[in-house]
């Protein structure tokens, strides 16, 4: 009669010297440093999975391999979280997509140690967010050049889960960047390079509730209801000082629809909004809001003033040939608005079983 799988594994030399290695990992790291704490419980994380990949690679140990490695750990260790059946394939999962392909240079670049190993240098950011936004990433995002900016964004914005997710799925890294602009004529390195990032195309405004004709001052007054979740999209940076801002010139009164101060910019944003498509008189419109808000409102530690118009659609053509000859710094996007609220950050990630088949597909491919 055949020995079931897992009496076979535990029986195995090669397994027993395995898991008392990891065993003794575990608690290395728990002397030098707690592994409630994030960035160790990441590095132990990593040092799991990446032994896992290895040992499915050398071993037959076959599909009872996992679960007892499970039990095991948790009998070993019955007051730490963290080594269940699950745990332990998200562990083999988040090392695999990490490790599959060559991270990009943007990573090396931003880090102090460009001699260390790639990897290693993965895990020193991916160790200053918590596990979960860490699953979160690999379970929606195919690539790791955008989950990197995602592992950035939640580090810079520190972002929960939920926000996280609601970014993910409002596709945050395809929109950044994309407004079209004159930022890199009218403004000087970094701020054009910073203010270009800031913006994005379309805007999605899925939050709000408007009849299909809506008109400026309806879009206006939803999004001053909405400010908080306006904010979250305009992006971190954005502090809202009004609606309909009065600035008098000439002893006339004008009324810009929204103003702003980017705390990362230093400079005020005004923001025009139109429920119509892009007119090109729209950007002479905002050119001298501008400099009406440079000319009262900016101090000497202030960066020049930057525009904004969000409007319902736009020609590109037509919008660069508008912005050619402005001499203030402008970008024009788009918005995106729907008719019925979504539910409030609900998502559903794909299967441990989905997410394997993807990474596994990537490694016959390489």
């Amino acid at each position: 009669m055949n020995k079931p799988m897992d009496t076979l594994i535990k029986a195995d030399k090669a397994y027993i010297d395995f898991i008392l290695n990891i065993k003794q990992r575990i608690q290395a790291a728990q002397i030098k440093a707690s592994v409630a704490v994030n960035h160790g419980l990441m590095e132990l994380y990593w040092d799991i999975g990446a032994s896992i990949v290895e040992k499915q690679k050398q071993t037959a140990w076959g599909d009872g391999f996992l679960p007892q490695m499970s039990i095991d750990l948790q009998h070993e260790f019955p007051d730490i979280k963290g080594f269940s059946l699950t745990n332990l394939k998200y562990m083999r999962l988040w090392y695999m997509f990490w490790s599959i392909e060559t991270i990009g240079q943007q990573l090396v670049d931003q880090l102090q140690s460009p001699s260390a190993p790639i990897v290693q240098q993965a895990v020193a950011q991916l160790g200053q967010i918590p596990w979960g936004h860490n699953l979160v990433i690999i379970s929606k995002i195919k690539n790791q050049q955008e989950a990197l900016f995602y592992v950035q964004k939640t580090i810079e914005n520190n972002w929960s889960r939920a926000v996280l997710t609601h970014q993910i799925e409002g596709k945050l890294f395809q929109r950044t960047g994309k407004a079209i602009n004159n930022f890199e004529v009218m403004l000087p390195k970094p701020q054009s390079d910073l203010a270009r990032e800031t913006l994005k195309d379309p805007y999605k405004f899925d939050f709000l509730m408007l009849r299909e004709k809506h008109d400026e001052r309806e879009l206006e007054n939803a999004l001053v209801d909405q400010v908080t979740r306006f904010l979250l999209e305009l992006g971190a940076g954005f502090s809202f000082l009004g609606r309909q801002y009065k600035i008098t010139v000439g002893g006339e009164d004008f009324y810009p629809d929204m103003l702003f101060y980017h705390t990362r910019l230093h400079c005020y944003v005004v923001v025009e909004l139109t429920a119509v498509k892009f007119k090109p008189e729209y950007a002479g419109k905002l050119n001298f809001y501008i400099s009406a808000v440079d000319g009262i409102l900016r101090t000497e530690g202030d960066n020049p003033t930057i525009g904004m118009l969000i409007c319902k659609s736009k020609n590109k053509t037509i919008v660069e040939y508008a912005l050619k000859d402005i001499h203030k710094p402008i970008g024009v996007s788009e918005c995106e608005i729907s008719s019925v609220l979504p539910d409030e950050y609900k998502s559903s990630l794909p299967s441990i079983e989905e997410i394997e088949a993807e990474l596994e597909g990537k490694n016959a491919n390489i």
